[in-house]
Parts: structure tokens; C-alpha cells; sequence
């Protein structure tokens, strides 16, 4: 465990994402395909690039590529990096960028904008992204030997093809822009971050 991380983000993944996850059909194919990608890639030394992907890259491909960071520091896994993208562009939403900070991360804004630059914390000194909406090509997204994991079945079905993409592995998660201004809101954003939690710890413990 990496002592550094803010007492409040160890407290989440304690309670929330060290759990044993819920057994998901949607998805347990997913998981176990990237488990095989990771431990085929882990013995050559190399740097291992996630690419988490979903159509507008605002809720969960953001969620995904931050706690998948998040569980590579907390579990020592320092030849990994995450990123995430879209199909298109417009930005890391609010009611996400919430959950996170509810999740006990530190997110400032440091370039305000219609789409924002976030910077993500999880400790004192431990930036686990800048986060803001691209296109899963952009430049700051890596373009050859990377795995490409799409995190909705839009993206995953009208994005069959990625470029430069080792590996091309689904993982879909039901979208919480579905409770968007209802009372339920904040409970389905943190259901959906603590089920992303659940699913990517337990990959990552894995190969601690």
C-alpha cells in the first residue's frame, strides 16, 4: 500500500473497492482478457499503456483510467500508465468530477475552459491524471502499443477499430448520465464509481 495517498481515498478503497466485486456476465469476459494482456506484458519490463475509451469521454472512461491509476500506486504496479478518450470530445461532466471528489481525491481546475483541465489527486504528490475531454487520438493519448478498453457499448460497437491498439477489449458500464437532476443522482454516480473500483482493484490485486 502506497502510505501517501490521501487518508480519505485509503478509507474508500478500503470500504468500497477492496470488496470482492459482483460477479458481472456483461463483463467478466472483459476483465479476464485484460488480466491475460497485463500478465503477458508485465515480465518485459516495459511501459504498459491503458487506454480507457467511451463515446463523449465525460463520465466513465474518466472513472476508469483514474481509479486504474489510483490501484497501480496503490499496489506498486509502476510500469503502468492510463489514459482515456472518446469518440468525441466535450467534457469531464460535473456529477463525475463530484463522485471523485466525494471518493476523496483532490480534482482543481487548472485551465478553465467550455472543457476544463482537471488535476486529479490522490495524495499529497500523487497526481493520478489530468483530466479532460479528447478524442481517443489525441496527442496526449499514446498511439502504438497500448490497450484499448472500451468502457461503453456505444464506443465499443461504433468504434470496432482502434489504431495502434494491442489488444481491443470490452468492459462496459451502464452510463450514470441516466440519473442526471434526479434525487438519486450523487448515489448512482458513487454506485458507478465503487462498481468500477470493485472490478479494477481486484484486477490489479491480482498482480500485485
Amino acid at each position: 500500500m502506497d502510505n501517501s495517498l490521501f487518508p480519505e481515498v485509503t478509507q474508500n478503497i478500503e470500504q468500497n473497492w477492496l470488496v470482492p466485486p459482483l460477479e458481472n456476465e456483461w463483463r467478466k469476459n472483459g476483465l479476464e482478457q485484460l488480466l491475460q494482456f497485463l500478465q503477458e506484458q508485465l515480465p518485459t519490463g516495459k511501459v504498459i499503456n491503458l487506454h480507457f475509451i467511451c463515446t463523449h469521454n465525460s463520465r466513465r472512461s474518466h472513472l476508469a483510467q483514474l481509479v486504474a491509476q489510483t490501484a497501480c500506486l496503490y499496489f506498486g504496479l509502476s510500469s503502468i500508465r492510463t489514459f482515456s478518450g472518446g469518440t468525441e470530445a466535450t467534457a469531464f461532466h460535473p456529477n463525475a468530477v463530484a463522485a471523485v471528489r466525494r471518493a476523496g481525491y483532490i480534482a482543481e481546475i487548472a485551465a478553465p475552459s467550455s472543457n476544463p483541465i482537471y488535476e486529479v489527486t490522490a495524495g499529497p504528490s500523487l497526481l493520478v491524471g489530468k483530466a479532460f475531454s479528447k478524442v481517443y487520438d489525441h496527442t496526449e493519448n499514446p498511439t502504438s502499443d497500448f490497450a484499448a478498453v472500451m468502457v461503453c457499448s456505444h464506443a465499443d460497437e461504433n468504434c470496432p477499430f482502434i489504431p495502434g491498439a494491442l489488444a481491443r477489449i470490452a468492459i462496459p458500464y451502464e452510463d450514470p448520465k441516466v440519473s442526471d437532476g434526479t434525487e438519486v443522482m450523487e448515489r448512482v454516480y458513487d454506485e458507478r464509481l465503487n462498481e468500477i473500483g470493485r472490478d479494477l482493484f481486484h484486477l490489479f490485486k491480482a498482480l500485485a
